[in-house]
């Protein structure tokens, strides 16, 4: 069973749909006894990141997630804002992300006369720099639907399944090299490409 998390700042109905047509039992949730007790947590997020943060820690939620997470090891895995809030902090916000992977988030900037839109928007493929679990057997030149205007740096290589081009290299799939994982882009709105994801997690 795949724990989504509901702190009421998710695409909740979309990510189940996905589940779903993979065949992946799953469940939307808010409640933190359901949640302690959730075999795979999918941490969703829409938003800014101090709302989300203030959200998690207003309804209690990140010590549970965290004994989840990091005394428990169950699979864990971020998704587009969701990736964020496992970072140890954001140039959007002044709180203090969940730091679990050992990462910052950053704003895009780009020189005055550039082309390149804030937030990078739409389609845009993935570059696997360390094969990972989480994106085996990915359909031929992997492409994903991104939405954002910041975007995570890991502190080290190692941390790093995936980047992605836009003005320049970002993180787009990190890991704190065991079992949670944050992916920036909207797999639930991704196709083949995101359902291959879902699907690689929920076989975790």
């Amino acid at each position: 069973m795949i724990t989504i998390v509901d702190y009421g700042m998710g695409n909740l109905a979309s990510v189940q749909n996905m589940f779903k047509r993979i065949g992946a039992a799953c469940e939307i949730t808010g409640d933190l006894d359901k949640i302690s007790k959730a075999q795979k947590i999918l941490l969703p997020g829409v938003g800014a990141f101090d709302a989300a943060i203030s959200r998690i820690d207003s309804i209690g939620l990140r010590s549970v997630l965290s004994q989840k997470a990091l005394q428990e090891k169950v699979p864990v895995l971020g998704i587009c804002l969701g990736l964020q809030l496992l970072t140890n902090s954001s140039e959007e916000g002044q709180l203090q992300g969940l730091g679990w992977i050992p990462a910052k988030v950053l704003k895009f900037r780009f020189e005055a006369g550039s082309k390149l839109k804030v937030p990078h928007m739409g389609w845009n493929e993935i570059h696997i720099v360390h094969p990972n679990k989480l994106v085996e057997n990915l359909p031929e030149e992997p492409r994903f639907y991104f939405v954002h205007s910041y975007y995570a740096k890991a502190e080290d290589d190692k941390y790093v399944i995936a980047r992605t081009n836009y003005g320049h290299d970002f993180d787009s799939v990190i890991t704190n090299g065991d079992n949670i994982f944050g992916a920036q882009f909207h797999p639930e709105k991704s196709h083949k490409f995101g359902m291959k994801i879902l699907e690689n997690f929920a076989s975790l």
